[in-house]
């Protein structure tokens, strides 16, 4: 499992191999001395980002209330002192040794300190004395390396060539050059009207002044590239390195006509969340016990997630996407492709213009992007209209070394359609809108379903709505009944049995026709 670790100074990935049922705190503090072992917390380890609800430091985390459903990607928040986070990747030796030497017995403490802390100088009268050291001395020792938070060459190897050297330095360099093409097909992103009109409104609720996200349901359909587009993609992707900084090869197959994809939203899914002006991403994401629900429905329907969509306040000119988005489209493009590859995976932004009228803009990050955010060489900082480069990397634009990349660097545009689905209508409630003027109850149910048999409508199209399948997963049996009412909804031509249309009609309170 995968853990991210929110800190004052950016985001840790920490791998835990425990089992799930056996995670602590305590586990995640030994994972994270293995690559930063001299890390000083300035507060515990803690559910929000204001470190203001500890986590419980005596029992398992998958017992503990925000911790349930824990999972890949879940994210905690500590503040450290960013003096002592130096990472130490080329080995784990270190983290071990700190750990092993804070288990020591008081009898080992007794024996007599090892060579590696003391050293031979030459006193004023010329003698030699052997003297101890502190610990300064590994920190010094890190400070001395080719990179921060790398050891010294000669620590990591004997002798060097100038190839292998320079080698081992690519990898941590980039050469940062905006990608013109986005990776979804000429066609562009089919956004359902219905589920983007429902999204805005609620933020209108707070006059566009709190940060809101949700997840894109579709597909992704196929459509032919032709060569010309092919070549100069290939072009532009020329710089892009694959792993640790190995320029891309020809492929020859990459020559050869291939297909590309747009992409076709059908529904939309807010996760339980809290708007936070205090977290980078403007909110806090909440335990949700619909998630397996949603996916097990997604599936069922024949839909995978195509995106992901974000509501924030108006911003200046010019300012599209913050450099947490940014790092959290990579993440998801990332988890959709399942590594450094092309995805037509898209992010939606929704914001209110000077002139009150609304704007909705797609993007993707790019492939460079993608690579950088799995290295870890891109953090959040203070201005957020641009990446900060973790220390231990290079950002080379125009010729020499930038601490920061400009978002707007990172982002191509994606052409957006309007489209109405065949599949779905959108009258039932959203699910997670605490203050919408509309919640999920039987009586909403009651007042779709009751549409039946009037100005066309069927039922079986007033129940092809995302939200309110959703809701009957909270009632039906997810494994039994969903998978035979979604194949309806799929397919008009496979009838609806007339059992489940007794069951929906007695709960949400009808006593007339279906």
């Amino acid at each position: 499992m995968i853990l991210r670790v929110r800190t004052n100074i950016g985001i840790w990935r920490v791998t835990i191999t425990s089992p799930t049922s056996t995670i602590t705190t305590q586990t995640i503090l030994d994972a994270i001395a293995q690559t930063r072992p001299h890390v000083v917390y300035e507060s515990p380890l803690s559910l929000d980002p204001k470190c203001s609800e500890p986590i419980d430091t005596s029992r398992p985390l998958c017992e503990q209330n925000g911790l349930a459903n824990m999972r890949d990607g879940t994210m905690i928040y500590c503040k450290v002192d960013a003096s002592t986070c130096a990472e130490n990747t080329a080995g784990t030796g270190v983290a071990a040794a700190d750990m092993n030497s804070n288990a020591t017995s008081d009898a080992d403490n007794n024996k007599p300190t090892s060579s590696a802390n003391t050293k031979r100088i030459i006193d004023k009268d010329g003698s030699i004395k052997l003297i101890h050291t502190n610990d300064e001395s590994d920190t010094n020792k890190a400070e001395l390396g080719f990179r921060k938070g790398l050891l010294p060459l000669r620590d990591i190897k004997k002798s060097w060539t100038l190839n292998e050297f320079t080698a081992m330095d690519d990898k941590y360099n980039f050469k940062i050059k905006r990608q013109e093409k986005s990776f979804v097909g000429v066609d562009g992103l089919h956004l359902e009207s219905g589920a983007v009109e429902s999204f805005q409104n609620y933020l209108r609720t707070f006059q566009f002044r709190q940060q809101r996200f949700g997840y894109l349901y579709g597909r992704f359909v196929d459509e032919e590239e032709d060569e010309d587009n092919m070549k100069e993609e290939e072009e532009d992707r020329s710089h892009i390195r694959k792993g640790w900084g190995a320029r891309m090869p020809k492929n020859e197959n990459e020559s050869k006509k291939k297909k590309n994809k747009k992409v076709i939203v059908e529904a939309l899914y807010e996760p339980p969340q809290e708007a936070d002006a205090d977290a980078a991403e403007g909110f806090v994401i909440l335990d949700d016990d619909q998630e397996q629900n949603v996916e097990h429905l997604t599936s069922m329907l024949g839909l995978q997630k195509v995106g992901w969509i974000i509501g924030h306040p108006p911003r200046e000119t010019g300012f599209q996407l913050s450099s947490a988005e940014v790092i959290m489209a990579a993440e998801l493009q990332l988890e959709c492709a399942q590594g450094i590859e092309e995805t037509p995976f898209v992010t939606v932004r929704v914001t209110v213009g000077d002139d009150g009228n609304v704007i909705v803009e797609a993007f993707q990050v790019s492939l460079q992007c993608m690579e950088m955010v799995a290295e870890e060489a891109l953090d959040i900082g203070p201005n957020p209209g641009f990446c900060y480069v973790n220390e231990t990397f290079t950002a080379i634009q125009e010729g020499k070394a930038s601490p920061t990349v400009e978002n707007n660097f990172f982002l191509t545009l994606v052409p957006i359609h309007g489209y109405q689905s065949d599949m779905f209508v959108t009258m039932f409630p959203f699910a997670n809108r605490p203050f919408g003027d509309r919640q999920q109850t039987h009586d909403e149910m009651k007042r779709q379903l009751t549409k039946s048999g009037q100005a066309g409508w069927t039922f079986i199209d007033l129940l092809s709505d995302f939200a309110l399948l959703l809701y009957l997963c909270k009632f039906l049996d997810v494994s039994q009944d969903m998978p035979k009412i979604c194949e309806s909804v799929k397919d008009r031509e496979v009838l609806l049995d007339d059992g489940y249309k007794i069951i929906i009609s007695s709960m949400a309170g009808m006593d007339g026709s279906y």
